[in-house]
């Protein structure tokens, strides 16, 4: 199935332009998620991303004492 639907990474907006958001000429990406599968063989490295993303955002909490 072929994903018409972009979203515009500046400004939020929905197109379905594929190079660029006609509004403010952001690059625009595919909104949906990825298929989920309970076979997924990528998933432990997917989570270990999604661990890295959070400690960049807020810091690794667990070094960190109040």
């Amino acid at each position: 199935m072929v994903w018409l639907l972009r979203k515009c990474e500046k400004c939020k907006g929905y197109t379905l332009r594929q190079d660029e958001c006609p509004y403010c000429g952001g690059k625009v990406h595919i909104p949906h998620p990825a298929k989920f599968s309970p076979h997924d063989k990528y998933i432990k490295y997917r989570q270990a991303l999604r661990g890295l993303d959070e400690i960049e955002k807020h810091g690794n909490r667990r070094n960190k004492k109040s």
